[in-house]
């Protein structure tokens, strides 16, 4: 007896973004990213991280950890500011079996310019100065690349040289955007969209 076997399910495709400091899911250019996600058959959660004003790395990558559930190679990350850290530490959690499809940095930083406050030094100390295993998170990930901004008024240019070199980042610059945040008016970000995508193909 013949038997029709159907074909095996497609792995939904899903993408996490990570908010920065100080921010909320339906900040900036998050809403309008989800959409276009939705539009293009991807599962989005933008998870919203606790105490924002003062985000801590426990919390946040626990936070994380919860929204992601079960991890396989249909999983993509997209993180601003301190979202890159976040997204950067939970995955060094993971086992090397774990491996994810790829990550957008937007706005990332190793270091920063402009912290005035010893408040502002205070929340960003451990996470400028806690050690990343970038040889791990390196082989967890497939694909990455990191956006950054000419004029961004936290995160110099030089930071590119660490997502680059230590994590294999496709480094793309964006003109004028800022911290690609709502202060400077950044409400879309077609590059961050267009890596993902790119991606998945």
């Amino acid at each position: 007896m013949w038997v029709q076997v159907p074909p095996p399910a497609q792995v939904k495709k899903r993408v996490i973004i990570a908010h920065g400091w100080a921010s909320n899911p339906n900040d900036c250019w998050f809403p309008w990213i989800k959409k276009e996600f939705e539009k293009n058959d991807f599962e989005v959660f933008v998870p919203a991280f606790p105490n924002p004003g003062i985000p801590e790395i426990k919390s946040w990558v626990k936070t994380l950890d919860e929204t992601v559930g079960v991890i396989d190679g249909a999983t993509y990350f997209v993180g601003h500011s301190i979202g890159c850290q976040t997204i950067l530490r939970y995955l060094q959690t993971l086992s090397l079996d774990q491996k994810i499809a790829g990550v957008v940095f937007v706005g990332g930083w190793f270091s920063l310019i402009g912290l005035e406050t010893v408040e502002e030094k205070i929340v960003t100390d451990p996470w400028l100065n806690m050690p990343i295993d970038f040889e791990k998170i390196k082989f967890l990930i497939s694909k990455s690349v990191a956006i950054f901004s000419d004029n961004d008024q936290w995160v110099a240019l030089d930071n590119q040289n660490t997502f680059r070199d230590k994590l294999g980042s496709e480094i793309v610059i964006e003109h004028n955007k800022g911290h690609f945040d709502r202060t400077n008016k950044v409400f879309e970000l077609p590059s961050a969209l267009e890596a993902i995508i790119k991606m998945a193909k």
